[in-house]
């Protein structure tokens, strides 16, 4: 396996972003990583004879409109997902922004059949283990049919690469109730409900956290929202913890007992630990890193790469047969 990496993309690039591929390129010695960089950057470094290098002339600041990646085909987000469309590589990997990286792959990879809008899927820590969130950021505004299609994608990923048999698709709402909701979550339900899914019907925010669902659709906005607050969450769960088990001796030796489930719990609830996210939905293996990535998020997000690649998603999605919704 090829991937390409955007070495410019990123709060911590381009450093952390090389140091992720290379722990990747160590751990990993039958695969291939392309950095796409600036040749200042790239040539100070020495590599392993797995890695290799292809230079670019621009990148896409985190901040930059999307309107100007036309101008910049030389930028590494660009330049990177092209080695994806000619077949040097077989995924892109990026840290930048992820308005650059959704119009890199809808503009040079394309849709897949039957799929109008790409989605972010996510993978959130709960109770009962990972589950898939969609979308995560890419489409702040959707209309009932998109969630439908993110429904039929986030079925065909959990099936094919975490081997669940019958994934149960929940769909987020302010309340269980079938009338609940938008009146676009209201017409998603009736067309996922009709749909040939394992549909359990709306979840509320509350349910998120103990897992009782396989894949959970909602729009990009609500769940890039999601994504945050958990993130802020665990981290001000783990620091209170932290705060109580040192703040006099019985807590520090109690602490020095429960040290190793602490961490066990820490490394569940960490970002970095579960990499990046698919871009479901483009003829191509895309995967968006969170922006404040360091090396063990990127090595991570090499692992999910893997994973997709190993499974064909790209390949069996682009097999789906998705009927067409019932429209209430």
């Amino acid at each position: 396996m090829k991937i390409a990496m955007d070495v410019m993309g990123g709060d911590k690039a381009p450093g952390e972003i090389v140091k992720g591929a290379l722990l990747a390129a160590e751990k990993f010695t039958d695969m291939e990583f392309i950095l796409v960089g600036y040749e200042n950057v790239l040539s100070s470094y020495q590599f392993p004879a797995n890695v290799s290098c292809r230079y670019c002339t621009q990148m896409m600041a985190m901040d930059e409109s999307v309107e100007s990646l036309r101008q910049k085909r030389d930028s590494s987000i660009w330049v990177a997902t092209e080695l994806v469309k000619r077949g040097e590589a077989d995924a892109v990997i990026s840290a930048g922004s992820t308005g650059a990286q959704m119009a890199s792959a809808l503009l040079i990879l394309g849709r897949i059949r039957g799929i109008s809008r790409p989605a972010i899927g996510f993978m959130m820590p709960t109770v009962a283990g990972m589950r898939l969130i969609l979308d995560g950021g890419a489409n702040a505004e959707v209309e009932p049919e998109q969630l439908y299609q993110f429904a039929a994608m986030g079925e065909v990923y959990m099936k094919s690469v975490y081997h669940v048999e019958s994934p149960r698709i929940g769909l987020l709402s302010n309340g269980t109730e079938a009338h609940k909701g938008s009146a676009t979550v209201c017409a998603a339900h009736e067309m996922i409900a009709a749909g040939p899914f394992h549909f359990i019907g709306n979840l509320e925010g509350r349910d998120i956290p103990f897992g009782e669902y396989d894949v959970l659709v909602c729009d990009g906005f609500t769940g890039n929202v999601v994504l945050k607050l958990s993130e802020g969450l665990s981290k001000m769960i783990l620091s209170l913890i932290k705060e109580a088990l040192s703040s006099n001796l019985r807590s520090k030796l109690g602490a020095a007992l429960i040290l190793p489930s602490l961490n066990g719990m820490k490394q569940k609830m960490d970002y970095k630990e579960h990499g990046g996210a698919p871009l479901l939905g483009v003829k191509g293996l895309s995967i968006v890193c969170h922006g404040s990535s360091d090396a063990k998020a990127i090595y991570n997000a090499v692992i999910r790469a893997r994973e997709c690649y190993e499974n064909d998603f790209v390949g069996k999605l682009s097999q789906m047969d998705l009927p067409a919704p019932t429209q209430p």
